[in-house]
């Protein structure tokens, strides 16, 4: 798949080529005070359901670099997602590096707690000057380990799926789950399924079909429809397809970012109605219902809004900067970071 790095610093560069200054929020000009830097939250207690593995333990740093070649600017604002909290991952800042010219770095959640985004504020950036705001973290990622056979049965498709649910029951961004093919598709493949298969059984169903059907190959992201008609996918694509099938059978499903890769993540619930979310691998080795491998967790989700792009909805909450010429200089230049040391 096209790595996450590389498309969000493109995406980004192309909102600098604007004809027009962007306009932003205003931003608190307190000079002569120490910078104000947010902290993270620690992740919340893990579900009764969930089984992890032995962890794993990195850093990785994250951050931006933006230089003034074309001329001072003013009210710049940058947004770069960060490692996310969640049941098999913990996270906690270990360095912090803010050149001077960095008013603040704030700390905000998109989509509830699907992404983590740290938002740096530069009051005033001088013609050739640069503003550096780079945190190393300390990431402690956990495989997920499969229910045991004897459990997956209890598992059922939610018949009233909470609030916070129906985004991903719905279509997203590359995941076409209301489209005739899909639906007739899903309906083709857990059509002849036998009647006395549990619901675990069923999505599993829809998962060893896309294994079988979409061949692996290496390239560019495809959406769910495109996927199948080519055939072929890499990890985005298969992921997307499964995604597509899960929603349309009533199932939430939702795509996971990780570094340089991504799978899928279905959402079943117990007997007692309290539901958990399970991994399935989209390349490699088959693992439904389990994560094998400890990678750095970025976000989960397929459908984002930002609040400085309300028009349009991300995939994932790529990084982004705006911020505002002086006197008819140029946008900044942005070096996003994103690297695992």
């Amino acid at each position: 798949m096209e790595r996450l790095p590389n498309r969000t610093l493109e995406n980004a560069l192309s909102m600098l080529s604007a004809p027009r200054p962007i306009l932003i929020a205003t931003l608190l000009t307190l000079a002569a005070q120490p910078p104000v830097f947010g902290q993270l939250k620690e992740a919340e207690p893990v579900s009764e359901h969930i089984r992890l593995g032995e962890s794993e333990s990195g850093q990785f740093r994250v951050g931006a670099e933006i230089t003034a070649k074309r001329g001072a600017v003013k009210n710049i604002r940058v947004m770069v997602a960060v490692p996310l909290e969640c049941d098999e991952q913990q996270v906690r800042i270990a360095e912090e590096n803010f050149t001077s010219n960095v008013e603040s770095v704030d700390y905000r959640m998109l989509n509830g707690d699907g992404a983590r985004q740290m938002v740096i504020n530069i009051p005033y950036l001088a013609a050739g000057a640069t503003a550096t705001a780079a945190v190393t973290y300390d990431v402690t990622t956990r495989p997920v380990l499969p229910p045991e056979d004897d459990q997956t049965a209890k598992f059922k498709i939610p018949e009233k799926p909470d609030r916070s649910l129906r985004r991903f029951l719905t279509a997203s961004p590359y995941i076409e789950s209301r489209h005739g093919t899909i639906r007739k598709l899903q309906r083709s493949v857990l059509g002849d399924a036998d009647e006395g298969l549990t619901d675990w059984q069923r999505v599993e169903l829809l998962y060893d079909h896309v294994l079988e059907s979409v061949e692996y190959v290496e390239g560019d992201d495809k959406s769910a429809l495109q996927t199948l008609r080519d055939g072929n996918a890499d990890c985005h694509g298969r992921s997307a397809v499964f995604i597509a099938l899960c929603r349309a059978a009533g199932v939430p499903a939702r795509m996971v970012w990780v570094n340089n890769h991504c799978y899928a993540e279905f959402y079943l619930e117990d007997d007692s109605g309290e539901g958990q979310w399970f991994p399935a691998e989209s390349a490699g080795s088959r693992a439904f219902g389990e994560m094998p491998l400890a990678r750095v967790i970025l976000q989960k989700g397929d459908s984002f809004t930002v609040p400085e792009r309300r028009r349009d909805k991300l995939r994932y909450a790529t990084d982004f900067m705006e911020g505002t010429p002086v006197q008819g200089a140029g946008q900044p230049s942005a070096k996003f970071i994103r690297e695992q040391l």
